[in-house]
């Protein structure tokens, strides 16, 4: 009898180390993906926006303002969030803060990771009055102190590290975003396209979840992969960064994740900055037990 030869995927994901640990069980062969074979690619998340406008992933991790411009080709899976609970981007600069940083940012050059980024949403929500311009995200840090911009746009570990950089925070999107809507900010999320069919979608939506908990159930060793992705995080920082984006939300959405989800785009679309996120204005999320 010929043996059924495996399904071969592609998913995609940031070379951070919050991706790097939920997707280390999934990468190191730590659970059963039947006949599922995973191909692992990295990229920077607005490189991956671009790439999931193409549909050219089966599955790739996005960020959640790209999300309003891919519903119609991708669904969003239940697992494998990044999401802040009073915490997110950070606006840096070379000054210490003003009494009024939102006023003062204003007509300021902001540098920011990418036009697609949540980061990028959220400042535009935040101040629609600052210019800005695209940076790569690792080197924002570097363009602010060398005053190529009034203010920098962090995500990533540069959330941590700015300080070392003599920057000074300004605002923290995260923080922002809940004394706005008592909720937390979803940043990023995975995405699985919709040509796949239910059944696969529900198979693959099993698989992260079991990554994102085995991680989470070995959390010294999946630590230690983790750290080879962190960019120059001393082991603290790193276990500090994943604990920040490795959550319980990372693990389902939950009611209040989906809910965060949802007032994001909605605030986005009224404020003339996405397309509405679904014709009914609802988003369904692919689980693993959907």
């Amino acid at each position: 009898m010929t043996a059924t030869a495996p399904r071969v995927i592609h998913v995609a994901h940031s070379p951070d180390a919050d991706d790097a640990f939920m997707f280390w069980a999934m990468a190191a062969g730590k659970i059963d993906t039947g006949d599922r074979r995973y191909v692992h690619e990295l990229g920077d998340i607005e490189s991956l926006n671009r790439r999931a406008l193409a549909g050219e992933l089966e599955v790739t991790a996005v960020s959640l303002h790209a999300y309003a411009y891919l519903v119609d080709r991708y669904a969003l899976l239940a697992h494998g969030a990044s999401i802040g609970d009073r915490y997110g981007p950070r606006i840096v600069a070379r000054d210490p803060a003003p009494a009024d940083a939102r006023a003062a940012l204003a007509g300021s050059l902001v540098a920011v990771p990418g036009e697609l980024t949540t980061a990028f949403l959220t400042l535009r929500l935040y101040q629609p009055a600052a210019r800005h311009v695209v940076v790569p995200f690792d080197q924002i840090e570097g363009f602010v102190a060398a005053g190529k911009a009034d203010a920098g746009l962090l995500i990533h570990e540069g959330q941590l590290t700015f300080a070392d950089r003599g920057l000074h925070l300004w605002a923290d999107m995260g923080e922002w975003w809940y004394q706005e809507t008592r909720l937390p900010l979803p940043l990023g999320g995975n995405v699985v396209r919709r040509d796949l069919g239910a059944d696969l979608m529900r198979a693959i939506a099993r698989d992260l979840k079991a990554s994102i908990e085995y991680g989470l159930a070995h959390r010294a060793e999946a630590l230690r992969h983790a750290q080879g992705f962190s960019r120059g995080l001393d082991t603290d920082r790193t276990d500090r960064f994943v604990g920040m984006y490795v959550n319980a939300y990372t693990v389902d959405y939950g009611s209040l994740g989906r809910l965060a989800v949802t007032e994001l785009l909605k605030r986005g679309f009224a404020a003339g900055l996405i397309p509405a996120p679904t014709p009914a204005g609802d988003l369904a999320f692919v689980g693993a037990d959907s």
